[in-house]
């Protein structure tokens, strides 16, 4: 299992990748941070991001959705699941995903066996990335990573 430095140097791998981070998204603090950043700043880098995955993990309006199984009509109904984390560590997002005219960010919540509040960060460019192929080697270095 590689570790935060590892997992950071092998996002970077990606096709198109201008930079990559792990934040832990309560605070806003990145636990490492390799490559670009926008206007040279990554505290605030790591600060904006980390207000975008708070908004998205606590916010109603993004909790998943689970389908109940009615027994006494035999019908599905989909209801909605709460907002907070399910076991530890599980957030309710999985990704958040902002394009804009140039590039790609990618967040990815990373599921650990303690309220860790950890995502990864991907930004990509926009001519050399691939949207796709980045979201499943994030998700792929998400299910990897050591936090210790």
């Amino acid at each position: 299992m590689p570790g935060i430095d590892e997992c950071l140097l092998e996002a970077m791998t990606v096709n198109g990748a201008r930079g990559a981070a792990v934040i832990e998204w309560t605070s806003g603090l990145a636990l490492g941070m390799v490559g670009e950043t926008r206007d040279d700043d990554p505290e605030t880098t790591a600060a904006e991001t980390a207000e975008l995955a708070r908004l998205a993990a606590e916010q109603t309006a993004f909790a998943a959705f689970v389908e109940k199984q009615d027994t006494s009509t035999d019908t599905a109904e989909v209801a909605e699941a709460d907002t907070g984390a399910g076991a530890a560590g599980d957030s309710p997002v999985e990704d958040v995903i902002v394009t804009t005219r140039t590039c790609y960010h990618l967040l990815h919540f990373v599921d650990t066996a303690f309220d860790s509040g950890v995502f990864l960060y991907l930004w990509l460019d926009r001519r050399e990335g691939n949207l796709a192929l980045a979201r499943i080697r994030l998700r792929d270095l998400a299910r990897r990573l050591a936090l210790v």
